[in-house]
């Protein structure tokens, strides 16, 4: 099932021993387009502070309450690594935060986890121990250390918040902006582009999957997609709120003539989602 990203936003993150806080931003992979981590801001338990959660330490949501409960506690939030969420990312920061909670590095492997991992209630024995500062530190990874062969500084972690209002250029002229993202529960990726064409097409939104993003310019606030105004504007219109089902999915691929995210073989159409000069 899809979920808007406005509707996760507010959502309670539940711990072991009591409530982490409530989600404010998502942060998204700009490759592979999946949610990394939840920015949450905890309550007066820890001065309102705002921590990432990885969706690898929630376990069954409550949708109808709207709470996330997780399978760590108060405790290991209190001890994880402290990162600034209003700057980027690093994978010296990844690395650390992951290490700490002992989940492994999802940019290894062929899936969008890394290793085909199921997203509801992966809990590694670290995930869910009691934690203790000693522990803690062991199990923290080098900041500083490379891995994979990628530069120390590479970040591709973008804010969900961030890319809201992003002008959305098709190949021929500006189709409208990024308005929100629709999220598949079962693995955390972004499926849609909700795009508000009302400066266009007046009073409609179209959905827009990643996987025909060609570019995107960061300073610029642009997202180029491979697709003609024209095409666009004879796509089926989406009303927000509505629930997507496959069928309807099915029939958004088919008008774009391209194969539906749920065949193995798609891939990006541009994998390597290089920032564009």
């Amino acid at each position: 099932m899809l979920h808007s990203m406005k509707d996760l936003e507010g959502y309670t993150i539940g711990a072991l021993d009591g409530t982490i806080g409530r989600v404010k931003d998502l942060y998204f992979d700009d490759q592979s387009w999946v949610i990394r981590y939840l920015v949450v801001e905890t309550g007066t338990w820890l001065f309102h502070r705002r921590v990432l959660i990885s969706p690898l330490a929630i376990n069954e949501p409550n949708w109808s309450e709207k709470i996330f409960p997780t399978a760590i506690t108060q405790e290991q939030v209190r001890s994880s690594p402290n990162i600034d969420t209003e700057k980027p990312v690093s994978r010296q920061h990844e690395m650390a935060y992951l290490g700490y909670y002992g989940y492994p590095h999802y940019w290894g492997g062929g899936d969008f986890w890394g290793d085909g991992m199921m997203m509801w209630g992966v809990k590694s024995e670290r995930a869910i121990r009691q934690s203790r500062p000693a522990d803690a530190a062991q199990g923290q990874a080098d900041p500083e250390a490379n891995t994979e062969g990628r530069p120390q500084g590479e970040a591709h972690l973008r804010s969900g918040n961030e890319i809201v209002s992003y002008d959305v250029l098709a190949s021929d002229g500006h189709i409208g902006h990024v308005e929100h993202f629709l999220v598949d529960e079962s693995g955390w990726a972004i499926r849609y582009l909700v795009v508000n064409t009302d400066n266009w097409w007046f009073g409609h939104h179209v959905l827009i999957a990643p996987q025909w993003v060609t570019g995107v310019r960061w300073d610029d606030r642009q997202v180029s997609v491979g697709l003609t105004r024209d095409a666009v504007r004879d796509s089926r219109p989406y009303s927000p709120g509505d629930r997507v089902g496959r069928g309807e999915e099915a029939r958004i691929f088919e008008h774009y003539n391209r194969p539906g995210y749920w065949a193995r073989e798609v891939q990006l159409e541009n994998p390597e989602m290089p920032t564009l000069p």
